[in-house]
This record gives structure tokens, sequence and C-alpha cells, in this order.
């Protein structure tokens, strides 16, 4: 790609620095490097920032592939989005650079995994629900809140939409919106015990 070259960092908490992932980025050739510290989606401003400034042929480097996603689904859904966008995305740390086809392979077959994943969850969800009614038990109403639905609102809130803007983007009400993300969070998977200092 001939693009920039663009850089971003992230820590989990103040009593971490960013030196080293600031030292790296810039050895490793970034015009501009973006930053945050915190978890959650009210503490990646900067990487809102990035996001929006990339542009086609640019690539995305990153000390380690965490620092831009949670979640296996999530992280692919980005890179697959940025690679729509002709954006690369490289780690530092890890053999992951998708400006080469052997990256691509891999991160298609890391798709094909997490999508799986989710098949089995549903598909697991679906057998326990059959085997209550085969039990006889019947639940209440059924639920708006589909794992489908779920999986969008904890994206959106984690891109920081309000409560009001899932529901109103999800037509369903802003309680049943609270109730469901409150009773299934995101476990934050940061390794805060492996973040770099």
């Amino acid at each position: 790609m001939s693009g920039d070259h663009l850089g971003y960092a992230r820590v989990s908490t103040q009593k971490e620095s960013l030196e080293l992932q600031l030292d790296a980025l810039r050895a490793a050739g970034c015009a501009r490097v973006w930053s945050d510290v915190g978890t959650g989606q009210h503490a990646r401003s900067s990487l809102t920032e990035v996001l929006d400034y990339l542009r086609p042929g640019d690539t995305l480097i990153v000390w380690r592939l965490d620092r831009i996603g949670r979640r296996t689904g999530e992280l692919i859904q980005l890179v697959t989005d940025l690679a729509a966008r002709d954006i690369g995305v490289r780690s530092l740390t890890e053999p992951i650079d998708t400006t080469t086809p052997a990256a691509r392979t891999i991160l298609d077959v890391l798709a094909a995994f997490a999508q799986t994943e989710a098949n089995l969850v549903r598909e697991s969800t679906h057998a326990g629900l059959a085997a209550a009614r085969a039990r006889g038990r019947r639940g209440g109403r059924p639920t708006v809140v589909t794992p489908d639905r779920l999986a969008e609102a904890h994206r959106l809130r984690e891109s920081g939409s309000s409560f009001s803007e899932i529901a109103q983007a999800l037509a369903i009400s802003r309680a049943t919106v609270s109730r469901a993300l409150t009773a299934t969070p995101v476990p934050d998977l940061d390794n805060e015990a492996t973040d770099q200092h």
C-alpha cells in the first residue's frame, strides 16, 4: 500500500505507560500516532478519530491487535471493514499484516471460526429451549432481544451510543435495552497483566 502509516496505542489504566507502544509505532514509520487510556466504549475516542482519518491505501499500525478490539468477532469485523476501504492493519508484535495476501487468508479463516462459534452458540440456545419445551416448560412471551439484536446493542453501546439511541435503532424499548445489556455484560478481554508498560 502506498498511503500513510498511522499508529494507534492504548493502555488500560493511568498507571501504565504508553511510551513503549509510542516508541515502537514511531520506529515503524508512523506519520502520526493516536492514543487512548482506559477501557470501554467511552475510553476510545482517539480510536474513533484515527478510524475516521484513515484513507484508502493507508495502514493502521498497532502494538497488538487487542488494542483495537476487545472481542474476536468485533476485531475481525473492524479489520474486514477497513480492508473493504482498502486500508491495511499491521500488528508489531503478532504476525498480522493485512496488506499481504497471506495475512488476508488468515483473517478469512479467523472470520470463519468466529462465524462457526456464533452458530454453535445460537444452536445451543435453540437446543436448550427445545429441551425445556419438551419437558413441558413454557416461558413467557417471546423475547424481542434476539442474539443478533443483543450483539448489535453491545456494538452500538461500545461505540458510545446511549440506551435511547440503541432502542431507537433496534425498534425496542429503552428499558428492554437497559435490561438486556445489564443482564449480559460484554466481558473485558483485555489482559491487564500482560499489557506492555
